[in-house]
């Protein structure tokens, strides 16, 4: 793993997963949209907030479900979910009988699916179906004697935006149509500095220090382009860490700080700024990065919405040892 022995997302992820089968698992039919009109009326789901920050959800308490049913709230522009494709979601559930938050990735990281009926249950998946990168839905569904209200972000899963020139000399990055990253390295001594190279730049807001961010990357060897590590091997999810308080090496706390969300850049982290002094096979090596920017915020407690938290946080590594991570340490350079 590129990142220090991550903290698995497990726990979040199943109760985010528990939440999102319990409202997508029951026998009642999804309606395309809520119509409160209709006898007997249901009262709407009133959902506010900016993008990229959690909802604020609003309904009298306590709420009864006369429909199962969604609502787009947003319709996003971005890529369009495929069938059996990745999924990042993050997804905010609560109980409608009093208010109190069942589930939310925001307390740590989006959650990563498959875009299909077993990962995501039949109604939830059905919901989504045609949803684009930047959409927001609403879905309200009786579990029990508890009305759960959810409100789901669809976020993107490669980068996208313009295409940036690279300067020569520099390594070459190819892409799959998926997204996938190759990286051919020059045959040249490599450079003794930090090289921070966007390849696409995207369009959402800048990294900031102490946001959780979620990233896709390759990390290869300059001394013989050799892969160390990738998460976009089948089944390899996303990798979330807080930036830019030392738990990453220093090539990664500085090269990724105000650059945008969507973005795809390349870092040629020299071994000072990387595993320079430590045991790691990698000491010596200059790595090449290439990172897609999937999302960055700062973590939501109940008691401090939007303040950045470092716990719970999962860091860089590599070929069984951490490519990007400190080992508990901070390097000088």
């Amino acid at each position: 793993m590129l990142f220090r022995r991550p903290r698995p997302l497990a726990t979040l992820v199943a109760a985010v997963v528990g939440v999102a089968l319990a409202v997508t698992g029951c026998s009642s039919p999804l309606v395309d949209e809520l119509t409160p009109s209709s006898a007997p009326s249901q009262v709407p789901v009133e959902v506010s907030g900016p993008e990229g920050e959690p909802p604020v959800v609003e309904y009298p308490k306590p709420y009864q479900v006369v429909r199962s049913g969604s609502r787009t709230l947003r319709p996003g522009a971005g890529e369009q979910l495929e069938d059996g494709g990745p999924a990042l979601l993050h997804m905010y559930a609560e109980d409608g009988r009093d208010g109190s938050v069942i589930s939310s990735t925001y307390l740590d990281a989006p959650a990563w699916y498959t875009f299909d009926a077993e990962s995501l249950g039949q109604n939830l998946y059905e919901s989504l179906r045609g949803k684009r990168v930047g959409a927001r839905v609403l879905v309200v569904e009786q579990d029990g004697d508890v009305p759960v209200v959810l409100v789901v972000d669809v976020l993107p899963t490669r980068a996208s935006g313009t295409l940036v020139d690279t300067q020569e000399g520099q390594p070459q990055v190819l892409r799959d149509p998926d997204g996938t990253p190759s990286v051919r390295v020059p045959d040249t001594e490599p450079p003794g500095e930090l090289v921070v190279q966007p390849l696409v730049r995207g369009s959402g807001p800048q990294v900031d220090i102490g946001q959780v961010v979620t990233v896709r990357y390759v990390a290869v060897r300059w001394s013989d382009g050799s892969v160390v590590d990738s998460s976009w091997d089948p089944g390899v999810a996303p990798q979330s860490a807080t930036i830019g308080i030392g738990r990453l090496v220093e090539g990664w706390d500085q090269g990724l700080l105000e650059q945008s969300v969507g973005s795809q850049v390349m870092l040629v982290v020299p071994p000072q700024l990387g595993y320079g002094g430590t045991g790691s096979e990698l000491a010596d090596e200059t790595l090449v990065y290439v990172v897609d920017i999937l999302d960055a915020r700062y973590q939501v407690t109940e008691e401090a919405p939007g303040e950045g938290a470092d716990e719970g946080a999962d860091e860089p590594a590599g070929d069984g040892e951490d490519a990007a991570a400190t080992e508990d340490r901070t390097t000088e350079g």
